[in-house]
């Protein structure tokens, strides 16, 4: 009577974990939009682009998403992989927690650059990566699109950048900062060579990569509703003093106000990209 009663209890915790268990795993299944705060199943969002079915929100994406859904199918060639995160100040635990991110989301820097092609034309392409250290702009990440840059110049390309960051890297101090003047003087020399250069900016790119090549685009696109701006709102209002517009540094006001160029939708921005390049391809 009492081993029935013990072994029922055993049963029942074990039924109790198994439960929690299979919980856990769909909790890891779906996800919540913060615009519409609708529970949406983590693969259908995938398949919508990592676009809301409901609200039409762009989530965030990573580097390699992006290029899946930007460069046409296995022509996407790596360059500057070699260029890796160096600790010019021995920053204390800096190095420890880069490489605890490369082993946590398997990637090992905050952009990755290469030669593609869009719709069947060869680009240079540069995509930045707001899951390693906010996208944050260090000498690896200045020297990998600087190389990107050079790359689009001997080979006569198109180079397209998507950009999203929370600005120059803290933990290289100085370093970082000339990071700016760097990526800025290859970009002039890309517009020396009569080279196309097309800056997208998505959600959210602020600090010294809006101060450098993001802003400097012949063609400066948009994902809908994308934070861009150098300091944050409440930064600016409190240096100020001011309550700001509506809307403010949001794409929809930018494009109001003559900041960027155009607003696409990540289910029209591989095909506008493409009709961008043979409008500015010679013949």
């Amino acid at each position: 009577m009492v081993i029935d009663k013990v072994k029922k209890v055993n049963k029942e915790e074990k039924d109790i974990k198994r439960n929690e268990k299979a919980a856990d795993m769909m909790i890891g299944k779906w996800v919540k939009c913060d615009s519409c705060k609708e529970i949406i199943y983590k693969e259908e969002l995938h398949q919508n682009l990592s676009v809301c079915p409901n609200c039409g929100k762009h989530f965030r994406l990573s580097a390699r998403r992006r290029i899946k859904q930007i460069a046409d199918e296995g022509t996407f060639k790596e360059i500057g992989k070699d260029v890796l995160t160096k600790d010019p100040l021995n920053f204390k635990g800096y190095m420890k927690k880069v490489e605890g991110l490369k082993e946590k989301t398997k990637i090992d820097e905050a952009v990755k650059c290469g030669i593609c092609e869009i719709e069947r034309q060869k680009v240079v392409l540069g995509v930045m990566d707001g899951n390693f250290l906010m996208g944050s702009m260090g000498s690896a990440v200045g020297e990998r699109i600087t190389l990107a840059i050079e790359t689009a110049i001997k080979k006569k390309l198109p180079l397209i950048m998507f950009c999203v960051s929370g600005g120059a890297r803290m933990q290289e101090g100085i370093i970082s900062l000339m990071q700016m003047a760097k990526t800025s003087s290859a970009i002039a020399r890309l517009n020396d060579a009569g080279l196309l250069y097309i800056s997208v900016l998505t959600d959210p790119t602020t600090g010294g990569v809006t101060a450098s090549f993001a802003s400097l685009g012949d063609i400066i696109l948009a994902e809908p509703n994308a934070l861009i701006g150098f300091a944050g709102p409440r930064v600016i209002e409190q240096t100020i003093k001011q309550k700001l517009p509506e809307g403010f540094q949001r794409s929809e006001f930018l494009l109001e106000h003559g900041f960027i160029d155009k607003i696409v939708e990540r289910k029209d921005m591989k095909h506008t990209l493409g009709e961008l390049i043979r409008l500015h391809t010679k013949r």
